[in-house]
């Protein structure tokens, strides 16, 4: 592969998990990667994490044609701070500095993510103060990513989708392969043997888990998926789950975490409902396999639900493919999607379309995404 011209960018990642910001380095043309720089995160401070709770709370009760909460912007300021000290502690240790780049990408919090029906558009909120990043770090910033899709009718989501391809074929990885990231909701990329790719929110992964022991717990999450080996999937609640219209729909669509209710889950023990809701989130993957027009060779599994050892063991034993963790192909699994934004970002400026109508159902490819630079 000849390459007469690349950029290295930083990419930031922030998930509804709301533990970390990750941040990793990568080198790309905008269609290949070329290298991968170093990788870290920095964990969010309890502070900032509880100003994020509150602009999620606000966002809930945000009717359309509102004032835009004031939560917000408290919000956005709060997680611009915690990225530029996260870059600072990064660039110590990875003996970088700002002038080693070209620019960084940034996909701020997520707070609020509504799918497009019938005579409405969607709307989707991520949080952060674009332009002061680009100030503290002394560089051009790409951000506001799904907005642009959004407007013209798509779902602004999965975006990481173009660089899962370009990720796959610079890794050789056997064709056609499909990427499971399994975030607060799960988003499946197929690549096929061609080089062709679509992609969707397959169902939940780990947020219904998480708020689930948030609500009943004092820990954060189903820790190595302790709470569910100890539990029984309740098959009657499993099937209620597995039969809501979102599992009708074919080709691009997209969740938000908060789009199935913890009710059905109520009146089980917490080992129960764990059990109950991680084989939900292992079913929906191992249907949304059955869509690929054609059988993949290899699923590849990134993103924090990865880590949880039931929840694996309950996807390999529903999809019946060969399934690898993102490390076991030499990918860095909690850096991807810090990647993705680091890819897309470079993509946005050199006018590269980020999402297509097989990701997230727009009409057209689009380029989406804005570039903020630092002032003087």
């Amino acid at each position: 592969m000849a390459v007469k011209f690349s950029m290295r960018a930083l990419g930031f990642m922030t998930g509804t998990s709301l533990d970390a910001v990750d941040m990793a380095v990568v080198e790309t043309d905008g269609e290949h990667v070329i290298s991968l720089g170093p990788a870290g995160e920095k964990r969010l401070d309890p502070g900032a994490r509880a100003t994020i709770e509150c602009a999620i709370a606000a966002a809930k009760g945000w009717g359309r044609g509102a004032p835009v909460p004031r939560a917000f912007e408290t919000a956005s300021r709060a997680i611009a701070a915690e990225h530029l000290a996260a870059a600072r502690g990064f660039f110590l240790q990875s003996d970088l500095k700002a002038a080693d780049l070209d620019l960084a990408g940034v996909h701020g919090q997520t707070v609020l993510h509504e799918s497009p029906t019938q005579g409405a558009v969607g709307r989707s909120v991520q949080l952060i103060d674009a332009k002061a990043v680009a100030q503290g770090l002394g560089l051009p910033v790409g951000y506001d990513f799904r907005a642009a899709d959004i407007a013209a009718g798509g779902h602004g989501a999965p975006l990481a989708p173009v660089y899962h391809r370009a990720l796959a074929i610079w890794s050789k990885l056997p064709l056609p392969v499909v990427v499971l990231n399994l975030g607060g909701v799960a988003n499946v990329t197929f690549v096929g043997a061609d080089g062709s790719m679509s992609a969707f929110d397959s169902g939940p992964a780990n947020g219904m888990i998480d708020l689930m022991v948030q609500a009943r717990t004092s820990m954060l999450c189903d820790e190595d998926g302790a709470l569910a080996r100890a539990g029984e999937i309740d098959e009657a609640v499993l099937a209620s789950y597995l039969a809501h219209p979102y599992f009708q729909v074919k080709g691009p669509r997209s969740l938000d975490r908060f789009d199935f209710p913890l009710e059905p889950v109520g009146g089980l023990s917490t080992p129960d409902a764990a059990a109950t809701l991680t084989a939900f989130a292992a079913e929906t993957v191992a249907r949304a396999l059955s869509e690929g027009k054609e059988r993949p060779k290899l699923l590849v599994v990134c993103g924090g639900g990865r880590l949880n050892p039931v929840l694996m063991e309950e996807i390999r034993s529903r999809v019946g493919i060969p399934t690898a963790t993102a490390e076991t192909v030499g990918w860095r699994g909690d850096s991807i999607e810090a990647e993705a934004f680091a890819f897309l970002a470079v993509r946005t400026m050199l006018g590269l379309p980020i999402s297509f109508p097989e990701t997230t159902g727009a009409q057209a490819p689009l380029v989406g995404g804005r570039i903020v630079r630092p002032g003087r």
